[in-house]
């Protein structure tokens, strides 16, 4: 007989594993016992050595399937306590915390069953959960994750409830949101000036929405805006929401009603139905389809995640409209009272709940790439889940940059990148980005030691770090963006070292001053060598160019000695070209996608940041293998794309082919560029990072080209390629600095 001492570190709270654990010790016949602390899950055990060895290995064998255990601590001792039987001890505070905290999962089958069975005393209740389902990150204000430090410490359990708690075999053991109707939170309907209507929330919510209203909806991490896809309704919806062109999402009774609309893979349906339910990006099965909701050729589409939602949905509703609740460039509304304000004159109706939201949080958006999730967007489902990172050495602090604001917290092996903040462009925005950062500061038990932050020092997120560094007396550290992003991709797939690093974005501040996007960079965490870009873009009128992209369509055409007569108000932009005032020099490939987006005449004003790039995309042809032609000249080596401007101009082909023909031609570039640089150092690792990359017509091409060429290729997997990831690539890049300056 022995007795050994477990420490377990992992996502081992509110996920079953402590019922979990006693049926295990049972099966076992070991005696002893367990507890959760700040720091994760503790148990001492006692039994033959044979038996306990056994149990360590069966942990991680057979855990619930929402707990991930990432290590476990051992100690063997021969002194035994003479435990009796197991008990489940009251959890403990410690002055370290080290615990991780479970993202919000969509409804399981058993309460999903439960809720839809006459006979069950939660049938039709909107807040059933158990340990294998509901909100977590959400309602969570501290740790460890007890009631009392949640939403639902507001709401006593009820007797039956109480006993469901405590009852280790039970399903809801220590399920801490666990209520019925008798003790849990309750929905209520209001109308559209916020007064009370009598009857069946639910009933009402889904009568107003089948008779072609809008309605507001509480959710996990904030509110939705609902309503049927009713093409005239759907225009109504934008003009309320003050969101002209820019896509929306819809949510689907199932997948087989998702499969009706777009084209679904194996993979694409396994994520979709996944516990995470992320908003999944889906190809368009007609081209043109559904353009009321996605003007290109994908529609971002989720299944119900909370009991609300398949209550919502009832049996006769198939598809509705499902869009975050928030004026334009704000944070997503989370709170009753903002809502009924805010959205007054918006929504026709509020279908709100009264428990607390702690935490707002999105949805997640997502393509499927190699069989996983490859976001645009890392929210819910999936935050606060850390990325594991070998070499952190202290704790740091990144504050990302500015469009698709981010940020992380490091400390141990564990960075934890924060949820979908929104773009750093107001107050409101800069409010929930820092209380966010003091929210992850709390939970993790973080204090930065160092602080990082872009180097361009007219972002939000820059100016918030530098004023953080100066109170509180810690060492500031600058990266240069691009330098992130590939830093960001590097740390992604566990990569050390020096790589090749293809960089397509819109803009970031270069270290010349200038701003860059389209850059082939060489290098790693501790520096980087520009190796390779592209012919800078006078963008005429400065900022106006990226909404105008007319102005870009101009200076490409000009530069490229093509006719201009035809381009909107040419004799002003000749003019201020010639003079070159406000007219900052760009590489960024956003622009040049923007640019050529507009020659093609595919969009010249643009709504939303990367709109012609987008549309650009959705017009190409599948079945064209024919570029443009380029050269290359200087060091670093920079793409000349005037011989591609000049013939795309002039082709005479349909423009699907001239649209895929500009994407192969970057490809054939890209290619170029990096056998050149791989020449010079002999590096083969490419790593590819930056918003350009969120285009799937390159994706599904580039990579594979590169392969062939003899290059082993690494996208994102855990967090964003677009600027909502790059701060990992921060930290990683602090972490290697030893004088923070």
């Amino acid at each position: 007989m022995e007795r050994v001492r477990l420490k377990i570190h992992g996502i081992v709270q509110g996920v079953g594993f402590r019922p979990f654990v006693h049926r295990l010790v049972k099966s076992s016949s070991l005696c002893g016992y367990i507890e959760n602390t700040s720091s994760g899950v503790e148990m001492e055990l006692e039994g033959e050595r044979v038996r306990l060895e056994r149990f360590i290995a069966e942990l991680p064998e057979k855990a619930p399937k929402l707990a991930v255990i990432e290590s476990v601590e051992s100690v063997f001792s021969d002194e035994l306590k003479g435990f009796d039987g197991f008990e489940i001890r009251t959890s403990k505070t410690e002055e370290t915390r080290n615990t991780l905290i479970s993202p919000d999962i969509c409804i399981c089958d058993d309460c999903l069953r439960e809720m839809r069975d006459i006979n069950d005393k939660r049938y039709r209740y909107p807040f059933i959960n158990c340990t294998n389902c509901g909100p977590r990150f959400t309602i969570i204000n501290d740790v460890p994750y007890d009631r009392a430090k949640t939403s639902m410490s507001a709401f006593p359990m009820c007797p039956d409830c109480d006993r469901e708690y405590h009852d280790i075999e039970n399903r809801r053991y220590h399920a801490q949101p666990d209520c019925c109707a008798e003790c849990g939170p309750h929905v209520f309907y209001l109308d559209a000036d916020g007064k009370a209507v009598k009857g069946d929330a639910i009933e009402l919510a889904r009568n107003e929405i089948k008779s072609g209203r809008i309605v507001c909806i509480k959710g996990l991490g904030g509110m939705h805006l609902a309503c049927k896809c009713d093409g005239e309704l759907i225009k109504e919806l934008r003009r309320r929401k003050q969101r002209d062109e820019k896509p929306f999402a819809v949510m689907c009774r199932n997948a087989e009603t998702a499969e009706k609309l777009c084209f679904v893979s194996a993979d694409e349906k396994k994520v979709l139905e996944g516990f995470r339910r992320p908003i999944v990006l889906l190809k368009k099965r007609e081209r043109n389809a559904l353009s009321e909701i996605s003007e290109n050729g994908f529609v971002g589409v989720m299944l119900p995640y909370t009991p609300l939602h398949y209550l919502l949905f009832g049996d006769d509703i198939n598809m509705l409209i499902m869009t975050s609740a928030n004026l334009s460039d704000t944070p997503i509304m989370y709170k009753n009272a903002e809502a009924l304000e805010k959205l007054h004159g918006i929504a026709d109706g509020f279908l709100l709940h009264n428990r607390d939201i702690q935490t707002r949080c999105d949805d997640s958006l997502c393509w499927v790439l190699d069989k996983k999730e490859y976001f645009a967007r890392r929210s819910r489902g999936y935050v606060p889940f850390p990325v594991s990172v070998d070499g952190i050495s202290r704790g740091i602090l990144a504050c990302g940059a500015e469009q698709k604001a981010s940020f992380c917290l490091s400390k141990g092996s564990y960075v934890f990148p924060s949820q979908h903040i929104g773009d750093l462009k107001n107050m409101e925005t800069l409010e929930n980005y820092s209380n966010q950062i003091s929210h992850f500061q709390r939970l993790f038990d973080i204090k930065p030691e160092v602080i990082v932050c872009d180097m361009h020092p007219d972002y939000m997120s820059t100016e918030y770090a530098s004023e953080r560094s100066e109170l509180e007396n810690i060492p500031l550290v600058t990266v240069q963006h691009h330098h992130a992003h590939m830093a960001s991709c590097m740390a992604d797939n566990a990569l050390d070292g020096e790589v090749i690093g293809l960089i397509w974005d819109g803009t970031g501040c270069g270290t010349d001053g200038t701003a860059w996007g389209g850059e082939c960079l060489v290098g790693g965490y501790e520096g980087f060598e520009r190796m390779g870009s592209i012919r800078p873009i006078p963008l005429i009128g400065g900022d106006r160019a990226v909404k105008e992209s007319f102005r870009v369509a101009f200076a490409l055409l000009k530069d490229s000695g093509c006719d201009v007569s035809g381009i909107e108000n040419a004799e002003m932009l000749e003019k201020m070209l010639q003079s070159g005032l406000n007219c900052p020099l760009s590489s960024g490939m956003g622009r040049l996608f923007d640019g050529v987006a507009a020659i093609l005449g595919i969009k010249t004003h643009c709504s939303y940041e990367g709109q012609g790039a987008v549309l650009l995309e959705a017009a190409a042809s599948e079945n064209v293998e024919e570029a443009f032609s380029y050269r290359f000249y200087g060091c670093p080596l920079c793409f000349d794309w005037r011989e591609m401007i000049k013939e795309l101009s002039e082709s005479k082909a349909a423009l699907s082919a001239k649209a895929a023909m500009f994407m192969n031609t970057l490809i054939d570039m890209a290619v170029s560029q990096c056998e050149y640089v791989r020449e010079k150092t002999g590096l083969d690792r490419v790593v590819l990072s930056g918003g350009s990359f969120q285009n799937m017509y390159i994706m599904r091409r580039l990579p594979e080209r590169l392969r062939q060429s003899g290059f082993k290729v690494y996208h994102h997997r855990r967090v964003s390629t677009n600027d909502e990831g790059l701060s990992l690539g921060q930290l990683m890049i602090a972490n290697s600095t030893r004088h923070a300056r």
